[in-house]
């Protein structure tokens, strides 16, 4: 699905997007803008650094907001979770903190905080439902980011029991697309891949080799269809979202609810790059968790669906990643 649910919000409605320069947070201004809603609030980091209380909440002071979409996080790869882990924890909390405080201050009645699968057990059971959360240990590298998320979570749900408010939490699986991260350090699996097939591909070299075995199986979601997934939460009426979802378990999964092997989607990758040497993967380095599924039968039953296969998503991303992010190709 791709239009937003709520046909009758006002177009003027204001909305505020923290972390607007970010992959979802631009998508997520693109589908809205395709929607005709125009009035959008945005703020650098430069403009507006969100670990600082006294500045967010002049910030939300100074403007009318209806809607805010929670975005802004200080994200990465296992390299970067692992090795800045204070960083990852404070940042998030602060961020989280005070955009959530600051719009209860302020009279927001809506928002929508947008977490991440790192949520749920290193060994939660598959596919992950959301009632897996807090039910076992966490992955240990990105445990600070994973705390973070789940107390953004319970900020919500807390400020929606004490105040009245209407603060919705989405939690997507792994994502990828226009405005992906493809530092050679600091990416996703995705992007880390397509840059290193490219750059395979360029130099004329006859293999690849890949960390792990391959068969972890992974799931993963096009940015634009997280965006629409995104908005169709937000805006679903009141009645129709508290039908559906526990008041003190208010998370909702998003995600494609299919996965392959990292073997497979390699395979697919080297299909989009042109790539035509040999794949051989390192069985002697680290795999992760062996799967990592998203049950999204929830957000199914809400009324949206993915519509973007990940072939042609992969395709999509190569092709902004040549004509749109050049100045990465070679740092």
């Amino acid at each position: 699905m791709s239009t937003i649910s709520n046909s009758s919000l006002a177009k003027t409605t204001t909305f505020y997007i923290a972390g607007h320069r970010g992959m979802v947070g631009s998508a997520i201004i693109r589908k809205l803008k395709s929607q005709a809603y125009n009035n959008i609030i945005t703020r650098s980091s430069s403009e507006l650094d969100l670990t600082d209380q006294a500045a967010t909440r002049k910030f939300f002071a100074s403007e009318k907001i209806d809607y805010v979409v929670l975005a802004a996080a200080k994200v990465g790869g296992i390299h970067s979770n692992n090795q800045y882990r204070a960083e990852f924890i404070y940042q998030n909390l602060m961020i989280e903190c005070n955009v959530i405080h600051e719009s209860y201050r302020a009279g927001v009645g809506k928002l929508l905080f947008l977490g991440s699968s790192c949520i749920y057990p290193k060994l939660a059971q598959q596919p992950m439902r959301e009632e897996a959360l807090l039910s076992g240990k966490l992955e240990q590298t990105n445990e600070p980011y994973a705390v973070a998320k789940i107390a953004g979570i319970k900020m919500c749900e807390s400020y929606n029991s004490q105040y009245g408010m209407d603060y919705r939490s989405v939690m997507p699986t792994n994502l990828y697309g226009t405005n992906d991260n493809f530092h050679p350090l600091n990416s996703h699996v995705i992007p880390a891949l397509l840059r290193r097939f490219d750059q395979a591909k360029t130099d004329n070299l006859p293999s690849i080799e890949i960390w792990g075995s391959g068969k972890p199986r992974r799931e993963f979601l096009h940015v634009d269809d997280m965006a629409s997934a995104s908005l169709h939460v937000m805006m679903l009426a009141k009645d129709k979202y508290e039908s559906h979802v526990d008041p003190m378990l208010s998370h909702i999964n998003i995600g494609s609810g299919r996965d392959i092997t990292i073997k497979q989607l390699a395979e697919l990758i080297a299909k989009v790059t042109g790539f035509s040497g040999r794949i051989e993967f390192d069985a002697n380095k680290p795999d992760g968790a062996p799967r990592k599924l998203m049950d999204v039968e929830l957000l199914k039953n809400l009324g949206w669906t993915p519509s973007i296969e990940l072939f042609e998503g992969l395709q999509q991303t190569y092709e902004w990643y040549k004509t749109c992010n050049q100045s990465l190709l070679r740092q």
